[in-house]
């Protein structure tokens, strides 16, 4: 099932002629860099709300599901006004028994994806006369800090350069970007796309643009943080060689490479082996629609296009349209290659990054459940029943997690009268089975996460897991609360901020900068810039400054 071609509006680029922008030398004062017409901007923006509506999440709830949803809340009142113990009695046994499946389908997942290995050879091996060009798209948003570190591990990719399409996507605001940008002589060799402010300010909006200026046939994102194993381009390529058209994606694995800064890190590298070692291969092997990771997807271009791109207006715009390919008849598949990652080591910047990831589900669990017909006819009931337990149960197991602790602890402690006829024996039983089960599975899975990497020595940090569960019930209840209210701002995640990064960090620019400079780094190197970026990259400069210092003398 597939859909007519959206072009872009007026202006839409196609052709290799078009795709390839002209950028200034790193030396000049006010470079040369491409900003898209508004023609591009809007499409960006617009294209997939105003021709999909249904498909969008800048409407959180149409007309249909805000009526469904007032109803079903009307009848819930009344019914607890009416028959509040039977009301109570009914949600509690209802609530306890698909927290019991949440968790049970995510352990069947584990089993399912046991024999999945890590590293698989590719499929074929192809001639670089026979690799397709693949557009690789940078967006940033105040990462000057990680951008070296970047940029070293895209330029080391084994791919050949004339067949790697590289768009660097800045916000025209992110002077200090930008100026790190030019410092690092990127506009040589990428194509420097500066992308005037408006809204939403969202990753997908600017990775939209690089769509519509992409000349590869294949095309990925990486975030700022990412490094991604030499291969994976080729892996990438060689998985779509000879495939049919169905094949729309496939997603690289993603893991830390801090895993070992603190507690924090280490409950989210197993939580990562988990998901990409694991669970994900197992939806893949059940044939369910795959909620894809943020980075490192390779798309076919055409495909991606046809779909209408990514959603600007849902905060996790790659799991979305995970879903979406799978609702339209297409397949995703998870290959043997590994991009690593910084782990977020402190607590408010992880809760910033999953409060963002779980509003950003349930927007895609609403978007598509206002076609959920659409979801069992491509995939069956059994992919619609995945999309229950692994897409909404993720965000209902954090939010319900702490309410049933809540609960028994309340009862275990102080065993009220009146609880007794709230929760009768049977009731009470159910929620403890629930939260038991719940728990010692979210342990054990957690536990075997890690194994397939060989990495034993973190399997016992699973034990504190139910700590980890409630910090991301906290995420949880602040991604409701601006599900509500700030539904489609983008919650930024601070990067290079573990001593690992900085290490790297200040590594790449020692081999960038192995020779004199050309230019004063003490200055700012884009005139205009604001005082604000000098601090921003007081940092990179410093590190600079004693790559420059601690070299010997010639």
């Amino acid at each position: 099932m597939t859909r007519e071609h959206i072009a872009p509006d007026g202006h839409g680029v196609s052709g290799s002629s078009k795709n390839v922008i002209n950028l200034s030398a790193p030396d000049t004062p006010y470079p040369q860099r491409f900003v898209p017409p508004p023609a591009i901007l809007n499409h960006a923006v617009n294209s997939l709300a105003s021709s999909y509506p249904k498909e969008s999440a800048k409407h959180l709830l149409t007309r249909f599901q805000g009526a469904v949803g007032a109803a079903f809340l009307m009848l819930c009142a009344l019914a607890a006004m009416l028959w509040p113990i039977a009301a109570f009695i009914t949600f509690n046994a209802i609530t306890a028994f698909y927290f019991t499946l949440v968790i049970v389908f995510r352990f069947w997942l584990l089993v399912l994806g046991w024999r999945e290995k890590i590293e698989g050879a590719p499929l074929h091996i192809l001639h670089d006369e026979d690799l397709p060009v693949i557009t690789i798209l940078l967006p940033l948003d105040r990462d000057a800090a990680a951008l070296p570190l970047l940029a070293q591990h895209v330029d080391k990719i084994d791919y050949p350069e004339s067949k790697k399409d590289v768009k660097l996507l800045l916000e025209e605001d992110d002077w200090e970007t930008i100026n790190e940008a030019i410092k690092l002589g990127l506009a040589q060799r990428y194509h420097l796309i500066v992308i005037p402010p408006c809204e939403p300010r969202t990753k997908p909006k600017a990775c939209n643009v690089g769509l519509q200026l992409a000349r590869g046939s294949l095309i990925v994102i990486y975030d700022a943080e990412d490094q991604p194993q030499q291969d994976q381009l080729r892996k990438a390529a060689a998985a779509f060689h000879g495939r049919d058209k169905s094949l729309a994606c496939v997603q690289a694995r993603l893991n830390y490479y801090n895993r070992d800064d603190n507690w924090l890190t280490r409950l989210f590298t197993l939580e990562y082996s988990l998901w990409f070692d694991w669970l994900l291969p197992a939806l893949q092997k059940m044939s369910a629609p795959i909620p894809l990771g943020g980075t490192s997807n390779f798309f076919r271009t055409a495909t991606l296009k046809t779909v209408g791109g990514w959603d600007p207006y849902n905060v996790t715009e790659d799991a979305d349209l995970g879903l979406r390919l799978a609702r339209l008849g297409y397949r995703v598949e998870v290959i043997g290659s590994t991009t690593f990652e910084e782990a977020n080591c402190k607590t408010r910047n992880w809760l910033r990054q999953r409060s963002r990831w779980l509003k950003g589900y349930m927007q895609t669990w609403l978007v598509h459940m206002r076609s959920s017909q659409k979801i069992i006819a491509a995939t069956g009931l059994r992919g619609f029943l995945a999309v229950q337990l692994f897409v909404a149960g993720n965000v209902f197991s954090a939010l319900i997690n702490p309410v049933m602790w809540s609960v028994f602890v309340f009862w275990a402690l102080w065993s009220p009268s009146a609880l007794h006829t709230l929760l009768p024996a049977p009731l009470m039983w159910l929620n403890l089975f629930a939260l038991a089960t719940g728990n010692f599975l979210f342990i054990l899975t957690m536990a075997i996460g890690p194994l397939k990497r060989g990495w034993r020595e973190l399997a016992p940090y699973a034990l504190t897991a139910p700590a980890y569960w409630l910090l991301s019930s906290l995420a949880a209840y602040k991604a409701l609360w601006q599900a509500v209210f700030r539904p489609h701002y983008w919650e930024k995640t601070d990067h290079v901020i573990s001593a690992a990064a900085r290490e790297r960090r200040d590594a790449a620019l020692a081999a960038h900068f192995s020779d004199e400079p050309t230019y004063d780094r003490r200055q700012p190197h884009i005139t205009g810039c604001e005082c604000s970026c000098r601090k921003a990259l007081s940092e990179n400069e410093r590190a600079r400054q004693c790559v420059h210092h601690s070299r010997p003398s010639r």
